[in-house]
């Protein structure tokens, strides 16, 4: 069986990317990173892209000032690339309606806590865990969930719990989830890469 094309869409670091390419490195893995798409052209992610020899673009308001074209040309890629499953990892941008529709049910987010308490517009990076420890949550850790058109909404496919300690700072909590973050993804995406009979409803996890 051919290996499950998988989309990496990431505005900064990459580090879930890094996991990942790691992970499709493995002599079981099921799945390989076939393209990175980044917003951002200086980030760290499409930089591990390129001196890893995966397909890399950057692809913005900057390359595509009108919305629609932004939409088609990122629609136009995963195309090119054969993706199957499209992976947004600290994605700091909606995607168009017309990616969301083409791939519907087969792009997955990673949120950086428990879902669905911790989520929606805004909550991301330092706020989430800003807005764990305020609420005084012992338990924290991300999620994985299908992409729907409402932030943090859709149907979760998995999760990884991580403790809150009592001397924990935003900072010191984001690094313990970040590490779960890096076990859980390519977990999840290798489980869905075993079901592709499933398609084209391929995150069954």
């Amino acid at each position: 069986m051919s290996r499950l094309q998988v989309a990496v869409l990431a505005s900064h670091n990459g580090s879930n990317l890094r996991a990942l390419h790691r992970a499709a490195l493995a002599a079981d893995a099921l799945f390989t990173v076939a393209l990175v798409i980044s917003n951002n052209s200086g980030s760290g992610a499409l930089a591990f892209a390129r001196e890893a020899e995966i397909p890399a673009l950057h692809l913005s308001t900057r390359t595509h000032p009108d919305p629609d074209a932004l939409d088609e040309a990122m629609c136009s890629a995963l195309s090119t690339h054969s993706v199957d499953l499209v992976v947004t990892a600290g994605y700091m941008k909606k995607l168009g309606p017309r990616v969301r529709s083409h791939y519907a049910s087969r792009i997955i987010n990673i949120h950086p806590a428990l879902l669905p308490r911790h989520g929606g517009k805004g909550m991301y990076g330092r706020a989430v865990h800003e807005s764990v420890l305020a609420t005084g949550d012992k338990i924290s850790g991300p999620t994985v969930h299908i992409l729907t058109d409402a932030y943090d909404s859709g149907p979760i496919i998995a999760r990884r719990e991580v403790p809150v300690l009592p001397d924990d700072t935003p900072d010191t909590l984001a690094s313990r989830v970040l590490a779960a973050e890096h076990e859980l993804l390519p977990e999840v995406v290798q489980r869905i890469a075993g079901r592709r009979e499933m398609r084209p409803g391929l995150p069954t996890s």
